[in-house]
């Protein structure tokens, strides 16, 4: 049952959980757009891997109270709010696509609180030095992300007028993706099951508003609000080499950047690859953990 928590500066955060209660705490940080509702192991694999996965609706999305002017940074906060009203100390942290630079916000600013952390299918920042940031990407991507920085207004509009369709027909996004998709992406949302879980996270996403897709794309058109490099925390950065809507440049201008990174380029993946893999990424980050705790112990 979703519940809310408030930030320090007395938004609603929406936010459910899963798994075992007892597991390691695992935040989810969704895609773009998305939910809390988006795209997760079933509650009996959650269990089996031993993990309490959490998901929140970034401000704008679902039920969460929009941030205006928010940046990537701020995701951050809003998570450590969420484990203090749980009562976690220390918890890991994944995101997957938008969720990458938000996960990896938590990485940089919470280093005595994030143990590990994780980041599927990432965009780099829009300001990273040597990388050419629209190579590779498709072409609906460029024009929303020409639009968050050069005509805001038409990106507001063009939102809300998707938005307004995902509301007749949540897959719609998809469909109209579908012929900039690599083959292997459409099969893998060609299965009923993660069919079912992307109408559900579209849903939630734009219930209200189109803000939270908007602010998105604001935020990964600005800076960051810290370097990547600043991570020190066991990190994976896991990709699909065939990925057109967050490009393999972008992973591997992350993976010079993130200090001992561990890395997973999959030469025949691409972006939607990185649903059916979340139950490895989740016992990666468990496992890292442990391994941590345990080196600790022995020290």
């Amino acid at each position: 049952m979703a519940r809310a928590a408030h930030s320090r500066d007395g938004r609603e955060l929406v936010f459910d959980s899963w798994g075992d209660p007892q597991g390691h705490p695992v935040f989810l940080l969704h895609g773009t757009p998305g939910s809390h509702q988006g795209p997760r192991p079933r509650s009996m694999v959650l269990y089996q891997l031993g993990i309490h996965l959490i998901a929140y609706d970034r401000p704008g999305y679902g039920g969460s109270t929009r941030k205006r002017g928010r940046t990537v940074v701020d995701a951050a906060e809003d998570v450590e709010d969420i484990a203090d009203e749980l009562g976690l100390d220390e918890f890991s942290v994944v995101g997957r696509s938008g969720g990458g630079p938000h996960a990896l916000a938590c990485a940089a600013k919470l280093p005595k609180r994030v143990q590990s952390a994780a980041v599927l299918v990432s965009l780099a920042p829009w300001d990273a030095e040597g990388l050419d940031w629209f190579e590779g990407m498709t072409e609906s991507n460029v024009r929303e992300y020409r639009n968050a920085r050069e005509n805001q207004q038409v990106l507001q509009s063009t939102l809300v007028q998707n938005a307004d369709a995902m509301r007749d027909n949540p897959m719609a996004v998809l469909n109209d993706l579908d012929d900039e998709m690599p083959e292997v992406d459409r099969q893998i949302v060609a299965d009923a099951g993660i069919r079912r879980m992307l109408h559900k996270n579209f849903e939630a996403a734009i219930e209200k508003t189109a803000y939270g897709w908007i602010d998105d794309a604001l935020a990964f058109s600005r800076g960051w609000g810290f370097d990547p490099k600043e991570i020190t925390v066991p990190t994976l950065l896991w990709h699909g080499e065939k990925d057109v809507f967050s490009p393999v440049e972008h992973f591997n201008w992350l993976a010079r950047r993130i200090k001992d990174a561990t890395v997973v380029l999959q030469p025949s993946a691409a972006h939607f690859a990185a649903v059916p893999v979340l139950p490895q990424v989740l016992g990666w980050l468990r496992d890292q953990t442990e391994a941590d705790a345990a080196a600790t112990t022995t020290a």
